[in-house]
């Protein structure tokens, strides 16, 4: 029965049912995205999000997670979103993790009243990592001059085609600190009372499920749909909300299709992000 024919039947007629919107995020977590790879970001999970939320029925939203994390920005406003919809509907909020919920995807799952995990499924990497590659050495070696002119001592900091410098280095980590400091602060106030042996968790490491649950990241060990019927019933019925549909089918919000000056450009970016994401799942065997 739709949900449009539900709301015609006066309520005493209807099946007695109790119904639970089912958000996916999956995915690595990035700002933008592209054909080659819808990216996992506030702007493709906003309106199934409101629209779960919008449930008035329904005594919970069940959030599935599957992802290596990424970009801290974009998880912290995913996660932001989640707890303001679930303080403004009153309504309790509980993360199912799937194969991975590492870092970025771990701090999306923070948002969970409640975070269930498979025994097998991957949990925790609460650390801040950057990656790249350096080339000083390359474009001599192919008889290429490079010329950059700047304002500001510091517009070629980190700079691929340039030496390593100290000083850069040691700025970057100085970064990276800020943002794993927020990260730990959003684990202690989601986790209150729950954590154990904070030195180990907050090491950048990660755990089964089964030991995510000894240290604390997680509540319980389970499947969605087994948890789900537990606790409201084996009437229990689980809604999948997703992101509308175009006229033309779905497409990520935010992403743009180039036109065909621009299909050589996009195809080298969309590699380049395949290797990016095969590199975040890769962390984890995935």
């Amino acid at each position: 029965m739709t949900g449009l024919l539900k709301r015609l039947i006066p309520k005493r007629f209807r099946r007695q049912e109790t119904v639970i919107p089912v958000v996916r995020l999956h995915g690595a977590i990035m700002a933008g995205g592209s054909q080659f790879r819808p990216a996992l970001n506030l702007s493709g999970v906003a309106q199934a999000l409101d629209r779960a939320f919008a449930i008035k029925d329904a005594p919970a939203v069940a959030i599935s997670i599957n992802s290596p994390g990424g970009s801290p920005v974009q998880s912290r406003m995913i996660y932001n979103r989640i707890r303001d919809l679930a303080r403004e509907k009153e309504k309790k909020v509980l993360v199912f993790v799937e194969d991975v919920a590492a870092s970025g995807g771990y701090m999306i799952a923070l948002a969970g009243d409640e975070i269930i995990a498979d025994p097998t499924s991957i949990v925790g990497s609460i650390g801040v990592v950057s990656g790249g590659f350096g080339f000083p050495e390359l474009l001599k070696k192919i008889g290429i001059e490079r010329r950059v002119y700047t304002a500001g001592e510091n517009k070629m900091i980190l700079d691929p085609f340039q030496p390593e410098r100290e000083k850069d280095i040691d700025y970057l980590k100085s970064l990276q600190l800020e943002i794993h400091k927020i990260f730990i602060d959003m684990v202690l106030e989601r986790r209150s009372g729950r954590l154990k042996a904070e030195d180990t968790v907050f090491s950048g490491l990660f755990w089964t499920g089964t030991r995510g649950l000894e240290l604390g990241l997680i509540d319980g060990l389970g499947d969605m749909r087994q948890e789900l019927k537990a606790r409201y019933g084996e009437k229990t019925k689980l809604e999948l909300v997703s992101t509308p549909r175009s006229l033309f089918g779905r497409r990520a919000p935010g992403v743009t299709l180039p036109g065909l000056e621009g299909i050589g450009a996009s195809l080298a970016s969309g590699l380049a992000e395949v290797a990016e994401e095969k590199a975040l799942w890769g962390r984890y065997g995935l």
